[in-house]
């Protein structure tokens, strides 16, 4: 069972980008097989999406940003070295993580070594978002970008697919603010705790609930959005 904070409803401020992810990891999941290392699994929350995985294994790196405290990681990293044996996983997923990667260029290779021949990689990364895991929110990279680290790192991309388009970028944006932001610097706010209960139980599930009638009758584009998603297959050892 997924977590609520990663399959919310209505009245979630990150809903249009939680739902999202949610509904493309679930699409794409059961294309990963065997034995699977999650890259940056805090607390797993899409285990149970991947059906036709043999044995999950989390790995994470223990430092600034996040506490790891009772998320059941299984190993922990340096940062630099993956530390499994060459070939040792069928498939790799990754989300929301290699924008905290410092020199994405360098844990590629690793990932790449760990991984058997033919093993896919289904990654996702945020495109437009806010920094976040501060201090280590380090990039965001554009698809051509991550096609181009990849297929220079030993895999060839299969699929490159997105989160959101521009307007629903935008309202989720807009949603944010409005919850981390402007409710916590406008003085009625802080005067008033009522207030901030009806933005939250009553204002964001209309706010939301709204833009999801009047979504589909929006032009669409796909230049501006939340998140890329890939799945990417190994063909060859890096050095």
């Amino acid at each position: 069972m997924v977590p609520k904070n990663f399959n919310p409803s209505y009245k979630h401020p990150l809903y249009f980008i939680r739902k999202g992810l949610y509904r493309k990891i679930s699409l794409y999941a059961p294309q990963l097989k065997g034995k699977l290392l999650d890259f940056g699994c805090g607390e797993k929350p899409y285990q149970s999406l991947f059906t036709n995985v043999g044995e999950y294994i989390g790995l994470d790196y223990n430092g600034e940003g996040h506490d790891h405290q009772n998320e059941g990681v299984d190993f922990y990293y340096d940062g630099k070295t993956i530390p499994f044996e060459n070939e040792s996983f069928d498939s790799v997923f990754t989300s929301e993580v290699f924008e905290h990667v410092f020199g994405l260029q360098d844990i590629l290779p690793e990932l790449n070594r760990v991984m058997k021949p033919g093993a896919q990689i289904l990654l996702t990364c945020p495109f437009a978002w806010e920094e976040h895991e501060i201090p280590v929110d380090y990039a965001r990279y554009t698809q051509f970008a991550l096609n181009d680290m990849l297929e220079k790192n030993g895999f060839k991309v299969i699929l490159i697919d997105k989160n959101g388009h521009f307007m629903s970028a935008l309202h989720q944006l807009f949603v944010l603010y409005i919850h981390d932001h402007w409710m916590h610097r406008v003085p009625i706010f802080n005067k008033i705790p009522l207030f901030k209960k009806i933005v939250r139980q009553i204002g964001i599930p209309v706010m939301n609930m709204g833009f999801s009638l009047v979504e589909p009758f929006w032009p669409k584009s796909d230049r501006f959005y939340l998140n890329t998603i890939v799945i990417a297959k190994k063909i060859a050892k890096t050095n």
